[in-house]
């Protein structure tokens, strides 16, 4: 069963997410996002969106953290990451960033979606991508 991590937790990674909003480059969309993650160890790493005029181009919040983390200290495990948007609105991550998680997330870690001015509400991974794809699929050789 998952457990929500403790408000001290989640509120290290509300202050991360607002500092990575804060950086956000979203001229085109006008959608700044920031992101947080929090390791099983307790480090925290941010991320922002960065918009490309070439838009597939463009890197998520959530992909700029996991690329600081792995970048900084290497592959981690994750407790739990939070979604912060600049909006009275919560957004959750998109289909390519659940997929960029799961590499590095159990089924039970947490997820929160929060906005500005607004309470983070989170729910169990395996809510956001059930049946997973991931390394586990490509254990055994195709014949």
């Amino acid at each position: 069963m998952s457990e929500p991590v403790e408000r001290y937790d989640l509120e290290r990674l509300l202050r991360a997410a607002q500092e990575g909003i804060a950086h956000a480059y979203a001229p085109y969309s006008g959608f700044p996002v920031g992101a947080a993650i929090l390791t099983v160890a307790g480090e925290v790493f941010a991320g922002c969106n960065v918009e490309n005029a070439a838009y597939p181009l463009g890197l998520c919040a959530e992909a700029a953290a996991l690329g600081s983390m792995v970048s900084t200290v290497g592959h981690r495990r994750l407790r739990a990451a939070l979604v912060l948007i600049a909006r009275p609105a919560r957004a959750w991550p998109c289909g390519g960033c659940r997929q960029r998680l799961q590499e590095f997330m159990e089924a039970q870690a947490m997820v929160y979606a929060a906005g500005l001015g607004l309470e983070p509400i989170g729910v169990p991974f395996a809510q956001l991508l059930p049946w997973a794809f991931g390394g586990h699929d490509l254990a055994e050789p195709m014949t």
